[in-house]
This record gives C-alpha cells, structure tokens and sequence, in this order.
C-alpha cells in the first residue's frame, strides 16, 4: 500500500530500493528513514521499494512518503534472512525497477544480491544508483565461520554491485577502506554513523519494569555476545538485586538463553524479542548500563555496534567488549568502559559502571551524541552525495541542471 506524497517541486526522483524500511525496528529503518525525509524536505520526489512489514508490527508515524511494498518470506524469527528471503524480495525487485516509474537515480542497501539485482536493471534503464554500504557482508560472513565458498561468492556478489554504482555512501574510514579493496576506484562518501535523537534521547518514559543492565539489538555470530551474558551473570550472582534484560534477535538468541537458564537466573535476567525503537529507547534510558560486543580478529574489526551509539544518545554508558577502533571512541570519549573481548575483564566494566554518577554521565553522553552521531547530519550528508549523483548544480538546492 502506497502513502501518496505531492509531486516534486525540484523535478529530481530518488528510489530507495530495501528490503527493510520503517516501521519495521533496525538500523537500517532508521537510518533510510531519515534519509528519505531529507530528500523529502529538500523537495526530492522520493519512492521506497519494500516489503511488506511482518504481521503485529507497530505502524509507527506516518512519513508521508510514497513507499510501495511487497510480499517476502522471512524465517522464523520473522526477519528477511536467508538465501530464499533475499531472492523473493531481490527478484521482483529487478522488475519492479525496470517496468516502474523511473528515478533520475537509485538508492539500495546491502545485502549485496540487492546491489546485483539492482545494476542489472539500472544497467538496462539506463539511470545510476548508489550503494550504502553500512556494512561489509562478506566480512561478516568470514566472521561467523562460513564456508569459503559462500565467503567468495558473497564477496563477489558485493564488489559487483560496488563497482557499478556512481556514488557508494560507507559509515566510517574503516568501511571505505574495505570498499576500496572490493572495488578500486569506487566514488566513496563517509558520511557516518547516525542515531535519531529525537526517539533516543533522555527525555521520555522508561520501561515500568526496567532493568539495570540491558543489551538491545541484534545478536549474531560476528557480534559475540555469549560474553556479554556469561559476564552479566558473574555481575549477577554477586549483585543479588541487580537485574538485567537482553532485547531484540539473531542467530545467538537460543544460546545466550541456554547460558542463563543454566545459571539460573531466568528470574532476574529477561529476553524480550525486537521491540519498536521507542520501546529500545525506554529500555536504554531506564537502564544504569548497556552493552555492546564485537568479536575480534574475524576480518570485521572495523565494524561499529550501532547499539552504542543508540545507549549513548539516551545517557546510558556503554560496557564494551572488543577491538578498536571502538574501544578507543568508547575510552577516548569517556562513554562508559572499553575493555578487550574478554568475559572478566567486561564484568568488571559492567560493575565499574553501575555506581557510575547518573546525572553527570547522561548530561556529558547526550551532549557528544548531539555533536557526533546525529543521523539528521548524516541523512544530510548521504543526501549530498545522492544528489550529486543525480546530476544537481548544487546538492543543497536540489535543483536539477
């Protein structure tokens, strides 16, 4: 179902192609939204090419926005992954952009068989498109163990989809990087990481039953949170009234559960499934710690938990475990505790940081979010670079030639 918007006053059309897109919580929801109320504003005729989201998903606000959405698998935990998921949405897609209304440019996200699909039909329409390569997924892949086969073909997969985009937007120097040695040449943006200080921030409610400890977002391979549970127990079991709670998803979920049923701790420490970001929001603002992990040495070292940022926008240090460079930010900074990935060595960040003084850390939390991670500045950014793509005499403007 599609969300009518009026026409354009500057004439420019901007298609974002995703398989994820508000009001379905991720990162990406996020950080696409507020790209395309930043086209949006600045007189940009944009479409959104979609799915449509799970079933019992909170509608959220209306964007006002044109976004047309279609029917994909998903696996059990109701989250577009896997083989089969990314070809219902992916294939369709490719017809969807060759027999739609046409873009002056194209805007897609990873994963890269998006890309692939997409500079085929773009190829054939004759009309550019830029890759926001928020990720490396064939990084990650490498960092959860996958066989090398799929390793090579993921990768060849992204450096194809990267090398036939006029523009690639990447979130920190450390993905540019990676983009270079996938596709030498390529026309990289950095452009950031961004979090909505309008939903995460100090202001707001909190969970009535909150918890002291929380880890919110996604659980996979290459993020190593097993650590993080098995360090929230040691804390628990010497902090009798503290509690904890692990919100959201991923391929760890039934592990880190076992670990606590095992200690148990079923009582004191949650697993709630992937709320809306309001409700991440109220989680994190409520809690006297959060935590974030990385796995090191997998070829993803330049990854950046978006979790983090989110906890810091609300006043919430961060526990973290892992490599730098974001061990570094999180110390440098002074956003809670970066330690090396290690079991003990977090629990004792965790415990350092919960008799940490709570007006003062929130007060200097919020204050380097405002002037480091807003997404509205980053939205601002990518927006730069679309345009410029596009063909704009100046991106500000988007006024076309």
């Amino acid at each position: 179902m599609a969300s009518r918007r009026p026409a354009s006053r500057s004439g420019v059309r901007t298609v974002i192609a995703s398989r994820i897109f508000a009001p379905e919580p991720s990162a990406a929801s996020l950080r696409l939204s507020a790209l395309a109320a930043e086209l949006d504003e600045r007189g940009v005729d944009v479409r959104v090419l979609t799915t449509r989201p799970p079933r019992g998903t909170a509608t959220g606000p209306d964007l006002g926005l044109d976004v047309r959405r279609w029917p994909v698998l998903r696996d059990r935990s109701g989250y577009v992954r896997g083989y089969l998921p990314y070809l219902s949405f992916d294939a369709p897609l490719f017809v969807r952009v060759l027999f739609g209304a046409r873009g002056d440019v194209y805007v897609c996200e990873p994963p890269p068989t998006t890309g692939f699909f997409l500079r085929l039909a773009c190829a054939i329409a004759r009309r550019p498109y830029v890759y926001y390569a928020a990720d490396i997924w064939s990084d990650a892949a490498q960092a959860t163990g996958a066989p090398d086969l799929v390793i090579r073909t993921l990768r060849s997969l992204e450096s194809f989809a990267i090398r036939g985009a006029q523009g690639v937007i990447v979130v920190t120097d450390g993905v540019a990087s990676r983009v270079a040695a996938l596709a030498p040449g390529a026309n990289a943006h950095v452009v950031g990481h961004g979090v909505d200080l309008n939903r995460f921030s100090p202001d707001g409610g909190e969970i009535a039953n909150r918890a002291d400890i929380v880890y919110v977002g996604s659980a996979s391979e290459w993020h190593g949170a097993e650590i993080a549970v098995r360090a929230v127990i040691d804390v628990l079991r010497s902090e009798p009234k503290t509690t904890a709670a692990f919100v959201g998803q991923g391929s760890s979920w039934p592990a880190l559960r076992a670990a606590v049923y095992e200690a148990g701790l079923s009582e004191r420490i949650r697993f709630v499934a992937t709320v809306p970001p309001e409700q991440a929001a109220a989680w994190l603002r409520g809690a006297r710690v959060s935590l974030a992990t990385l796995v090191p040495g997998q070829g993803y070292d330049f990854a950046v938990p978006t979790k983090l940022y989110a906890s810091v926008a609300v006043g919430t240090p961060v526990a973290y475990a892992g490599p730098d460079p974001v061990r570094g930010v999180v110390n440098q900074n002074e956003l809670g505790r970066g330690v090396e990935y290690d079991e003990q060595a977090l629990a004792d960040a965790i415990r350092e940081l919960l008799v940490t003084d709570r007006p003062e850390a929130r007060k200097r939390l919020t204050s380097w979010a405002h002037a480091n991670v807003s997404a509205r500045a980053v939205a601002r950014r990518s927006a730069d670079a679309i345009l410029a793509v596009a063909g704009t005499v100046t991106a500000g403007s988007g006024r076309r030639r």
